[in-house]
């Protein structure tokens, strides 16, 4: 799916019954939901259920020939409302979430030692993340995580424009003063 009109002729073919065209959809969005949820629920196979369960609920929204304006907007706003959904089960929102191993790419331009260093790095800022308010947490992992423009990220969270940009600019404030605290430490 390298390009915008590929996904359009791929919705076009699921909305049909073909079911083969999903698959494409969820190759290309599987990680960047997975990593989306992965950064708001306990467990790693809490975000697995609900990755999942969004692109289920993804498929049954599309084989009932619904339109939508945006693809991807539409399966993170899906992930965010089963989220909101599986805190709302338990009755309670969990702030620190256990470790769990970070997979660093195996990039062959790196020393092992850059790569210790890197996963250092990658875990002070996951942990940083998690101790930021739910919203913050949400617009940089959609918009620096995910890639998504502000207006696509405000589409998710329901915010204009300028609330979005707003938003990222205080979440990544409290960040740099979370990851800067924790250096002193």
């Amino acid at each position: 799916m390298r390009t915008h009109f590929n996904e359009k002729i791929l919705l076009y073919k699921v909305r049909k019954g073909d079911a083969e065209s999903f698959g494409p959809i969820f190759d290309h969005y599987h990680e960047k939901i997975y990593r989306f949820i992965y950064l708001k629920v306990p467990t790693g196979q809490d975000a697995e259920d609900i990755t999942a369960e969004t692109f289920l609920k993804a498929w049954q929204y599309l084989k009932e020939q619904k339109k939508i304006s945006s693809l991807q907007a539409f399966l993170y706003q899906i992930a965010r409302n089963l989220v909101i959904d599986f805190y709302r089960k338990r009755g309670t929102v969990i702030e620190s979430i256990d470790e769990q191993e970070i997979v660093i790419a195996d990039r062959g331009d790196l020393t092992l030692e850059e790569k210790v260093m890197l996963k250092s790095d990658m875990v002070q800022i996951e942990a940083g993340l998690r101790q930021l308010k739910d919203a913050y947490r949400e617009v940089i992992a959609l918009h620096y995580l995910n890639e998504l423009s502000l207006a696509e990220t405000g589409n998710v969270i329901g915010k204009s424009h300028g609330a979005t940009r707003v938003l990222l600019h205080r979440g990544m404030k409290a960040l740099k003063q979370i990851l800067a605290e924790t250096k002193q430490k």
